[in-house]
């Protein structure tokens, strides 16, 4: 195989997928980009077309696909839909398929590239979160890589390295503790949305903002360690670092600890999945720990952050509940930016519709979906609902 890597990206108009493409031009030599795709930015997906000359483009939403077919580069063939993902996804040319869609779009691609027998880079928390047990077991029987993109998750897997999993005490999944680190959990309900859209240390999407202040972004976290490390989840822990340096720890059976630092930038996860197993220079911000000064960890607390407790549940009792509680959340959180709730009322909708849940195990990928409706429809009555009271 040539030594450069053919990527699809999947939500390539993304700020995942734009570091993606910041590694492409970095390291021409080693990545070539042969598919992009993107969910409804159509004029973006034409400038990165026009750059990039990749062999498909796909756009998920087909209102404006013929508007865009005419414009693009000669040879680069035009997909539309959930059917234009799949094309991408399972293109002969590619490699590997770097999925950073948001939401239950990136399932049926992920899927379908790892059938294909292309190694897939996640950065869509959804897919180990919703259908870990299915994905884990497709690649194992295709033989293909499952590399994680999370910076977290991919410190975890620089850290490991090919030790086995016997070796493995516990995963520490670092977090950055969000705005409300040091506010009483007695202050959390007067919490507005634009104070949960100020995150410390990331600029990210708004939704994800809010899993960082409420902490479920690192409760997904630990499912999604959990289906990539083949670790139960008594054996992944989190620990609180404001200054989002070390990305994540392994501790192993003998006491020791390997961490991965680098500054937060995604390119830098991003440019290991790609050139795994090997290292390549680059132009990205080497770090400095003596211009640091220092770094800082906490235990995080329960009071404040049920979020964890709700995902360490889920991910223990498996089968469909991860699901609901993803989808849950998904739905409590634009109520709360919308006004609807208050803050508290995020974690006690996902609490309430979970225990309303009764769990399949071993789902197929159409009981996946059908929890994943079924939450959302649950979470939508109890936001509607007076149901949940707000301290």
């Amino acid at each position: 195989m040539s030594s450069r890597k053919r990527v699809v990206i999947l939500g390539s108009t993304g700020s995942i997928g734009e570091s993606a493409l910041k590694v492409a031009r970095d390291i021409p030599d080693r990545m070539e980009v042969v598919g992009l795709a993107a969910g409804r930015s159509a004029q973006a997906l034409l400038a990165q077309a026009a750059e990039f000359k990749p062999r498909a483009v796909a756009l998920y939403d087909t209102a404006e696909l013929e508007a865009i077919r005419g414009q693009l580069p000669t040879g680069t063939a035009c997909h539309g839909g959930a059917e234009g993902l799949i094309e991408l996804a399972t293109m002969p040319e590619a490699d590997m398929v770097l999925i950073s869609i948001v939401g239950t779009a990136g399932l049926a691609p992920a899927l379908a590239a790892i059938r294909a027998g292309k190694d897939i880079a996640v950065a869509s928390k959804e897919i180990l979160v919703m259908a870990g047990e299915e994905v884990t077991r497709e690649a194992a029987k295709h033989k293909v890589a499952i590399l994680p993109v999370d910076s977290e998750h991919n410190a975890i897997f620089q850290c490991l390295n090919g030790e086995p999993t016997r070796h493995i005490r516990r995963l520490i999944l670092t977090a950055s503790g969000g705005p409300f680190r040091k506010t009483p959990a007695s202050e959390l309900a007067r919490v507005t949305p634009e104070q949960a859209l100020k995150h410390p240390t990331w600029n990210m999407g708004r939704k994800i903002t809010i899993d960082s202040a409420t902490l479920f972004n690192k409760g997904l976290e630990m499912i999604e360690a959990r289906w990539l490390f083949g670790v139960p989840m008594s054996q992944v822990d989190v620990v609180v670092h404001p200054q989002s340096i070390v990305h994540s720890l392994v501790e192993f059976v003998d006491g020791s600890q390997l961490a991965q630092l680098s500054h937060s930038d995604m390119c830098f996860p991003i440019q290991y999945a790609v050139t795994y197993p090997e290292r390549l220079p680059n132009r990205l911000k080497p770090l400095c720990l003596a211009t640091m000064g220092s770094l800082t960890f906490e235990a995080p607390d329960p009071q404040k952050f049920p979020a964890l407790r709700l995902a360490r549940e889920a991910g223990t009792t498996g089968g469909t509940l991860p699901a609901v509680l993803n989808a849950a959340n998904e739905i409590a959180v634009p109520a709360f930016l919308d006004g609807k709730i208050l803050f508290p009322a995020i974690w006690h909708t996902v609490e309430a519709v979970m225990k309303r849940h009764q769990p399949v195990e071993h789902p197929s990928l159409d009981d996946i979906l059908k929890a994943d409706a079924w939450a959302r429809a649950a979470a939508q009555e109890e936001v509607a609902s007076h149901a949940i009271e707000c301290p």
